[in-house]
């Protein structure tokens, strides 16, 4: 599989790097990504290699992950591929990063090693605390007497909990309606303590650390069975099957187009000190209806989809329990502070990966 013949892929790449304020940032650089096998680190890595045929080329890529379910084909055509690509089946929680050649070198890491998914975490609760935290606290112990550039860590929308309406959209100095006890708390909570451990080891060693709050991204590379609620709709027009809502489809939320937050990922890490930013789209509010609705428009227009949009209670007892109502990001900090500007709609999103997906021929 070679995303990058993949016509939206390309068009995206192009898209990221118009937006970018110095293409040549990462030139000559090394570069780790952990979680690198997920949803945001396929993009990562494509955009680091169409970076390098524009003639920016990084120096070296070092992707770790648990690979659970194997190697992804995309990422090992990549490393076949590319010689400046390794990657390494690694536990961040539990593995020694000396043992990872270049590691200690890095210029810039992306700490994205966690399970994303409420359908996982809720299953691996303990896995997804330790990747959140012990893992971040043994990445943050390894840099901290290393001269880093920086270091990106993947934090949350869901530190936010279920928002007061009157914090809708939801600044970065709202401190949270959370709780500490539930099947979603395993994820909200590492989160919020990995805040708390950047923050820590910034002011006691001055490390270069930025923290990014990510508002549900969708796109290519998002894995048809990530289980959340732009894949599911994803698989089932695919298959021509009916779109299957697991509520009343009145919970809103604003969905951002991968493209769009893969840019606001790069200016937050790039940002000169420490600091924490929503990333996302603050526009279109949607319920979760109405995303079907879209979703079912534009699979007649490009799959000839006949489908319906169908209610039926989740197979898992938890599925809604303690689940957010509204999800939306105020990006007045982000718009003013780092020129963050996302531009790409959820309906033409919505078809981009629909058109991808299709272009990669994956009927399942």
């Amino acid at each position: 599989m070679d995303a990058m013949n993949n016509p939206i892929m390309q068009e995206d790449m192009a898209y990221i790097q118009d937006k970018m304020v110095n293409p040549a940032c990462f030139a000559g650089m090394k570069i780790l990504i952990t979680g690198c096998g997920g949803f945001i680190g396929f993009y990562l890595t494509h955009l680091f290699v169409h970076l390098k045929r524009q003639g920016y080329a990084y120096d070296k890529l070092l992707l770790l992950d648990t690979f659970r379910s194997g190697i992804p084909e995309w990422l090992s055509h990549l490393v076949a591929e590319h010689q400046d690509i390794e990657a390494h089946t690694f536990d961040i929680a539990r593995d020694d990063l000396e043992l990872v050649q270049g590691a200690e070198s890095a210029d810039y890491v992306f700490h994205m090693a966690s399970i994303a998914s409420p359908t996982f975490y809720r299953q691996f609760p303990v896995e997804t605390i330790e990747a959140n935290v012990m893992g971040l606290q043994r990445l943050l112990d390894f840099y901290k007497r290393r001269p880093l550039k920086g270091l990106l860590f993947f934090s949350s929308s869901e530190i936010y909990g279920d928002p007061d309406p009157d914090f809708i959209p939801t600044p970065e100095s709202y401190w949270g309606h959370v709780t500490s006890i539930g099947p979603r708390a395993c994820y909200d909570e590492s989160k919020r303590m990995g805040e708390t451990l950047c923050y820590v080891y910034h002011h006691t060693f001055g490390m270069p650390v930025r923290i990014v709050r990510p508002f549900n991204n969708f796109g290519p590379g998002m894995p048809l069975m990530d289980r959340r609620l732009p894949a599911d709709f994803a698989l089932a027009v695919l298959r021509n099957e009916p779109i299957v809502i697991h509520s009343d489809g009145k919970p809103t939320r604003t969905f951002c187009y991968i493209a769009d937050a893969i840019d606001g990922y790069i200016r937050v890490l790039l940002h000169d000190e420490f600091d924490f930013f929503n990333i996302g789209m603050d526009g279109g509010e949607l319920s979760v209806e109405q995303l079907a609705g879209i979703y079912r428009e534009a699979a007649a227009e490009l799959l000839s989809y006949t489908g319906d949009i169908h209610y039926a209670a989740s197979p898992e007892k938890d599925y809604l329990l303690h689940n957010p109502s509204r999800r939306c990001p105020d990006l007045s900090k982000a718009r003013g502070v780092l020129g963050y500007q996302p531009g790409i709609e959820v309906s033409e999103g919505v078809r981009r990966y629909l058109r991808f997906l299709q272009k990669e021929l994956i009927f399942v």
